[in-house]
Parts: structure tokens; C-alpha cells; sequence
């Protein structure tokens, strides 16, 4: 049976052999998404687009939900909002696809020529396409209601590129999982519903008494959400210190994502 490499050289130099397979898989995925519909990829702008228009409404004119520390207009509320969740439903997106992703796929796995563990980073740029569009919205809001963004917002990849890293972790170990158990896609679709309540998005982390909020950070979406708000509205530099230590935890987890995946890819065929 054949041995897989699960040294963090080749987590990188897999991807990268691959790089032209994994293009075409996620134009296929983002053009498929779309097939057979009148508008096409547009919907892609106009989803975002909507879902502001929809969390403006419902958080600051139903619920007239102010965001503390700042001016308290509508519009500001709608978009410090939406900063979080873009950065959330990247998450989510990709991590409730993982636990299906190699089940979806049987007919791969047979192929013994096939690399599977390029899965995950297909699922994950089709989601970076979608993140891209959203943050156009995102940015011609701003423009149009505050004028010229911060020129803070150029430290976004910074924050970005770690969340990356977590997510190819953490998609990796549910591929692999979700063949040998089925109920893991139950309950991380259960997990991500609880995270987004647990993140800092429709409220900020200092709404939290101080007693609590050191529990909030254990969330490991919360760094990446507050620091997204400060470089894209708040125009704050990010926490280097901070992000320093998120790029060595994430990038220690995508390793142990990738060697578990890895190491438990022989039985794959056999389950399935």
C-alpha cells in the first residue's frame, strides 16, 4: 500500500505540483454554482449585496441596535456587522462542506493517481472568490456613505492568510473523519450555529463583562474578526504581537490536519 508524505514541505509543494488541477476545479466549482441560472455569476455580487441590505434593516431598524463606541448610525452598525460576518461565512462555508468532501467525491478515490488532499483548497478558493466579491460590497458601501477607506484595509491579507491556514487544518482532519464517521457533518453544522453566536460579530468583545472576555478569545475566530473590523473601519493597525502567535497556531494545525489526512487516506477505499 502506498505511503503518503506528511512532512510540512510537502502540505506545501502538494498544493503547489497541483496548482493547475486545483485552478480548473474551482472555476469549475464557482461557474457551477451558478449553472443554469438566468443572472449567473452576478448573483455573487447581488447575495452580499442583498444580505447588507437585509442585516441593516433587521439589526438597526427593528431592533435599533447601536455599535457601542461609535457615532451610532445605521449604516455604521450595518457595516462593522458585515466585516465580521464576511469573515465568519468563509469559515463556515468551508468548514461544513469538509466532513462531505471526500464522501462526495467517491469516484476520486478510486483513482489512485488522484490528489485528495486537494480538496479542501479547492472548497476553500471557491470561498476566497465569494470573500472577494463581498468585500467589492463591503468597500463601495464605505466609499458611498464615509468616503475613502483606510488605508488600514491593506493589512487585511495579513489577518486573512492565518484564518487560511486554520481552515486547510481544520477541513483536512473533518474530510477525513467524515468518512470514517457520518454524524461528524451533524454536528459541526451544529457547531458552526453555535460559533457564530460565540463570535464577536453582532456585538463587540468588549459588550462582554472584563471577568469574561479573556473566555471569548479561546474562540479562535475572534482575533481574526475584531482585527478585521479595526484595519477595514475602525482604520486601527492590527495587533502584530497577536498575530504572530496566530500564525504559529494555525500554521501548527494545518500540519497536524494534513498529516492526520494523510496518515488515515489508506483506508478511505475500504470504508467507502
Amino acid at each position: 500500500m502506498r505511503d503518503f508524505s506528511i512532512t510540512p514541505v510537502e502540505m506545501m509543494a502538494g498544493l503547489w505540483r497541483h496548482r493547475s488541477l486545483i485552478a480548473a476545479s474551482v472555476k469549475r466549482e464557482v461557474l457551477g454554482r451558478y449553472r443554469g441560472s438566468a443572472m449567473g455569476i452576478l448573483w455573487s455580487f447581488f447575495n452580499p449585496l442583498f444580505m447588507l441590505a437585509v442585516y441593516t434593516f433587521v439589526f438597526s431598524v427593528v431592533f435599533q441596535a447601536r455599535w457601542g463606541g461609535g457615532s451610532g448610525s445605521k449604516t455604521e452598525f450595518a457595516l462593522v456587522l458585515f466585516a465580521g460576518l464576511m469573515m465568519f461565512n468563509l469559515f463556515a462555508d468551508c468548514i461544513n462542506r469538509a466532513p462531505g468532501l471526500i464522501l462526495a467525491n467517491v469516484n476520486y478515490v478510486k483513482k489512485v493517481v488522484f490528489p485528495l488532499e486537494i480538496l479542501p483548497a479547492v472548497t476553500l478558493l471557491a470561498a476566497l472568490f465569494h470573500l472577494l466579491i463581498s468585500l467589492g460590497v463591503w468597500l463601495l458601501a464605505y466609499v458611498i456613505f464615509f468616503g475613502v477607506p483606510h488605508a488600514t484595509v491593506l493589512y487585511l491579507p495579513l489577518i486573512v492568510l492565518p484564518l487560511v491556514v486554520f481552515i486547510m487544518g481544520l477541513s483536512w482532519a473533518l474530510a477525513s473523519l467524515g468518512v470514517y464517521l457520518r454524524d461528524v457533518s451533524q454536528f459541526i453544522g451544529l457547531l458552526t450555529t453555535v460559533l457564530m453566536f460565540l463570535s464577536p460579530i453582532f456585538y463587540p468583545a468588549t459588550a462582554l463583562p472584563e471577568n469574561y472576555r479573556h473566555l471569548l478569545y479561546l474562540n479562535p475566530l475572534t482575533p481574526v474578526i475584531e482585527q478585521t473590523r479595526d484595519v477595514l473601519f475602525w482604520g486601527k493597525n492590527p495587533d502584530f504581537l497577536m498575530l504572530g502567535l496566530y500564525w504559529l497556531i494555525t500554521a501548527i494545525i494545518a500540519w497536524l490536519g494534513f498529516a492526520w489526512f494523510q496518515k488515515t487516506r489508506k483506508g478511505f477505499a475500504d470504508v467507502l
